[in-house]
């Protein structure tokens, strides 16, 4: 039993390092916070540092629910586990104890979770996200089509993991209602491109 929630705990730590202000820092940019968007997130680092930050961003914020949700995984720890120890990354992400509990949007950090759970799982709902951004150009609509689509698609390739299912649909709606500021501006054609 320690051993699960120190997991869960270890998962919420991790998930407050900030990829974004910790990357910004070593290439000498502003910090993500004060810029652009003002969101901790690859797609501002985008914006005010160029491709290479951007790209270590992203791929930090994955590793960050990626890599304690396959560890939960090898341990063949119980779905409560997991599905805690993806909610806790998550929510470390969101609200870094490390940085004021001010932190980015989540949805690379969940992304890297649902690879972790199952890759054929997380790899198409990666794609969906790249797809939709590379069509529309707004990187917030890929990530609300891939977060609408995450609970459709762990009931159907997930379906007997009432735990995970449902801790994979409290994760989306976390991620929409972090979304709907860009929501709104998608609905009035105010919304950034990429």
């Amino acid at each position: 039993m320690l051993i699960n929630l120190l997991l869960i705990l270890a998962s919420y730590l991790i998930g407050s390092l900030s990829s974004a202000i910790i990357i910004c820092k070593i290439w000498g940019l502003p910090d993500p916070r004060s810029q652009g968007s003002k969101n901790p997130g690859a797609t501002n680092v985008l914006r005010i540092g160029g491709k290479t930050p951007a790209i270590i961003t992203l791929l930090g914020d994955g590793c960050k629910g990626f890599l304690p949700t396959l560890l939960a995984m090898l341990l063949e720890s119980p779905s409560w586990v997991i599905g805690g120890v993806m909610l806790a990354a998550l929510l470390g992400h969101i609200f870094p104890i490390f940085f004021n509990f001010k932190g980015g949007k989540g949805v690379a950090t969940a992304m890297g979770a649902f690879l972790g759970l199952n890759w054929i799982y997380g790899l198409i709902l990666i794609s969906v996200w790249a797809i939709v951004i590379k069509i529309t150009r707004f990187s917030s609509l890929g990530a609300i089509v891939s977060i609408i689509l995450a609970p459709i698609l762990a009931w159907l390739l997930l379906g007997e993991e009432v735990v995970i299912t449902g801790s994979i649909s409290i994760i989306a709606i976390i991620l929409l209602l972090r979304h709907k500021d860009n929501i709104m501006r998608l609905l009035s054609g105010q919304e950034s491109k990429v």
